[in-house]
């Protein structure tokens, strides 16, 4: 029973932002559990080396062009993987950051960040769910953050679109559930990626961040796996609405209530 819920043979997942970072290891973790992959970047031949190495562990893998600030692409997107087939999955991964003091941030920050993350995730939702809709199935994960719960300085526009994205989630649930669709946020917290790798030659930052990880690391990419797999799977058949947080603790606040840690717990 717990091997069918996690099975995703014969399924057919769309990832978007799937060129480099968490999107290639949402990938990999759902051709692991039997899916086969559309995916997607702005330049198809990014995708090239990710396709291959699909292929590699015996399942099939497509490679479209998308540009989520464009409407055009996104309507050409969904038309090409319509003539493909059943779609069974959505992970909605494709974001950007411009990291800056708020007062820093000009209006094109804005517009790119807010375009990209919130906006864009929005109508490439929109377009597979239509196609999901007659089929009367789908799952549908959108990537928050942690800062789709939690602020903090310097990323105020990107906080903002992952806020956004928590709250789209609910409200697609509500609107998509009577189709039989599920939407879910998948929420990681701090993970090194291509976009943040500077930050993380910083010693004194990580350790900064580690203290207040109540397990004590940042997040690995395959922290991740189990996460997206079960968002995915039969295995939520019942979880809809929901931001799912992989961030070892840090959400919990993190503030420490003393110098030390007692040496018991303060219980009988």
């Amino acid at each position: 029973m717990t091997s069918t819920l996690f099975d995703l043979t014969g399924q057919v997942a769309v990832i978007t932002g799937a060129s480099r970072g968490l999107g290639q290891y949402f990938g990999r973790a759902l051709a692991k559990a039997g899916a086969d992959l559309i995916v997607t970047s702005r330049h198809k031949d990014d995708l090239l080396p990710f396709v291959a190495e699909i292929e590699g562990l015996g399942r099939k893998a497509i490679p479209l062009e998308l540009d989520v600030r464009d409407q055009g692409s996104i309507e050409a997107m969904a038309a090409s993987v319509e003539a493909l087939g059943q779609v069974h999955i959505l992970v909605n991964n494709a974001g950007c950051n411009v990291r800056k003091p708020a007062l820093e941030v000009t209006w094109d920050d804005w517009n790119l960040i807010l375009e990209t993350n919130l906006r864009g995730s929005f109508f490439v939702a929109q377009q597979i769910a239509k196609q999901m809709v007659p089929h009367g199935y789908g799952r549908i994960v959108n990537i928050g953050s942690v800062t789709s719960v939690f602020g903090y300085a310097g990323l105020a526009p990107y906080g903002a679109s992952r806020g956004g994205i928590r709250q789209l989630t609910m409200s697609l649930a509500d609107d998509w559930g009577r189709y039989g669709i599920t939407v879910n946020c998948l929420a990681p917290g701090w993970f090194q990626t291509a976009q943040n790798k500077v930050l993380y030659e910083n010693k004194e930052w990580v350790d900064y961040l580690i203290d207040r990880i109540p397990l004590k690391r940042p997040g690995e990419p395959h922290d991740l796996d189990g996460a997206i797999v079960f968002l995915a799977s039969e295995a939520s058949r019942y979880v809809t609405g929901q931001t799912l947080l992989v961030d070892g603790g840090i959400s919990t606040g993190s503030t420490r209530a003393s110098v030390q840690p007692p040496s018991r717990p303060d219980v009988d």
